[in-house]
């Protein structure tokens, strides 16, 4: 059964960029360049782990909150299986664990749901929590943070932290069956408005809670009265079911709804801080060579035009001489680079560049003032030396200074993959997220990846 568009755009994509960094990987290990390798490998089989992730089709929920809220037990109660052990003493899960969850969902293509258990974020202390609970937050595609009543500060802060995940969330709020039908309702009210000062005087910010699900993952057993026909009587304590129902179907219509999108997003936005990590290692590697190839021909431009008399071949030599500049350097880099994408870079670098710019188109009407001046040597050999000489030294400076900031450009864009071009990581994303409906799910997602695509071009920019 053939993939959802946007699986098979981002699988594409990701193969893509392992293709991009395998050829990166170019040439011998030794020393220092040896790491840097080993560094970019990491990343390349993390890359290939998303786009395993891709064809398998699954969907994988993070389960947050503190002790004692029921999270393993809400898992249990999803699968219908004791998968995981449940107890009454805090802190029974001790590491994250998934639990593979195979639902009857009617879209024409099987899906499967990992549910991940985590510990109580109040049960794990120190950095070993903050990165347990970032790594796990970071993988899932969707985020579902389990309390019991009333939000405790701890868990305010928890909810703050996840939200800068970029992920759905999902509110449960478990053991409803504790509360009468008034306080349940009052509660869930109070969780649709959860708010948090930004410190003493500072503005208060909305938490971007998509749902708020009402569920007893394990109720209290009820206490029923057995009478025998000859008149004895007995209590028992007798098991209830779980009220799970109102989560089941949630979960059921967002894999229906925007399984593919989810997964999708996340993971292109994982492989964007994955090339992030691997940029500086690859800077490292061929750095050095590109910077040398940059000043060589920044040179051999400037020699070039500045011995050319003849006004426009200058303008148009020095354009050729850039293009075969990108061109070596896509080479250094191991990434392929035509010539029709190279002018395309080149012309996108002049573009945000006005003194770039001014300077290559200045470099033109120098080589009319050069010529010029050397048509006065042979009348007036002196002066037309001293202005043949000047407009050499001014053209040669011109050009050799554009040719430098187009290497450094198309430098700084080769360490980054390529990740603004066409096929890029960033590119696909964008791409996806204009084509992806606005389900209630995905709104705030939406929202707050584009603006995190925006802050980043503006950096790179």
């Amino acid at each position: 059964m053939p993939p959802s568009p946007l699986i098979y755009r981002a699988r594409q994509t990701l193969s893509q960029v392992v293709d991009r960094y395998s050829r990166a990987l170019q040439g011998e290990a030794s020393g220092a360049t040896a790491t840097h390798q080993a560094a970019v490998k990491t990343g390349l089989n993390q890359l290939q782990t998303l786009t395993a992730k891709l064809e398998s089709r699954c969907l994988r929920v993070a389960v947050f909150g503190l002790v004692s809220r029921g999270k393993s037990a809400l898992i249990n109660a999803l699968v219908g299986d004791a998968a995981l052990e449940t107890g009454p003493l805090h802190g029974v899960t001790r590491w994250p664990r998934s639990v593979y969850w195979q639902p009857d969902i009617q879209t024409g293509q099987p899906w499967q749901i990992e549910l991940v258990d985590t510990p109580g974020l109040d049960e794990v202390g120190g950095n070993m929590q903050a990165d347990m609970a970032a790594t796990v937050a970071n993988q899932a595609d969707l985020i579902l943070f389990v309390v019991a009543g009333e939000i405790t500060p701890l868990e305010y802060t928890a909810l703050l932290n996840l939200q800068r995940r970029q992920k759905p969330l999902l509110l449960v709020f478990n053991k409803v069956d504790l509360y009468p039908e008034v306080d349940r309702q009052t509660v869930r009210d109070s969780l649709h408005r959860l708010w948090a000062d930004q410190g003493q005087g500072g503005p208060r910010t909305q938490l971007a809670v998509d749902d708020v699900v009402m569920v007893a993952a394990n109720p209290a057993p009820l206490k029923v009265r057995i009478e025998w026909p000859d008149g004895r009587t007995r209590e028992e304590w007798e098991p209830q079911p779980p009220e799970i129902e109102a989560l089941r179907q949630a979960l059921l219509t967002i894999v229906a709804q925007d399984g593919p999108a989810l997964v999708a997003l996340n993971a292109l936005r994982h492989a964007r801080s994955i090339e992030g990590d691997m940029v500086s290692h690859v800077t490292r590697l061929h750095g050095d060579r590109a910077d040398d190839t940059i000043w060589q021909f920044a040179k051999y431009k400037a020699v070039a035009v500045a011995l050319n008399p003849i006004a426009g071949l200058d303008l148009l030599g020095g354009v050729i001489i850039d293009l075969v500049l990108i061109r070596t350097l896509a080479r250094i880099y191991g990434f392929p680079i035509t010539n029709h994408e190279a002018g395309r870079l080149w012309r996108a670098i002049l573009k945000s560049s006005g003194t770039l710019l001014l300077s290559e188109a200045g470099s033109g009407l120098l080589g009319a003032g050069k010529t010029t001046a050397a048509l006065v040597t042979l009348v007036d050999n002196a002066s037309g030396v001293a202005a043949l000489a000047g407009a050499m030294t001014a053209q040669a400076s011109a050009a050799g200074y554009g040719s430098y900031a187009v290497g450094q450009a198309a430098k700084t864009y080769l360490e980054q993959g390529c990740t603004w071009g066409p096929e890029g990581v960033s590119a696909t994303l964008a791409a996806i997220l204009k084509d992806t409906d606005t389900s209630a799910t995905l709104a705030r997602l939406r929202q707050e990846v584009a603006a995190d695509l925006v802050e980043s071009a503006v950096v790179k920019g």
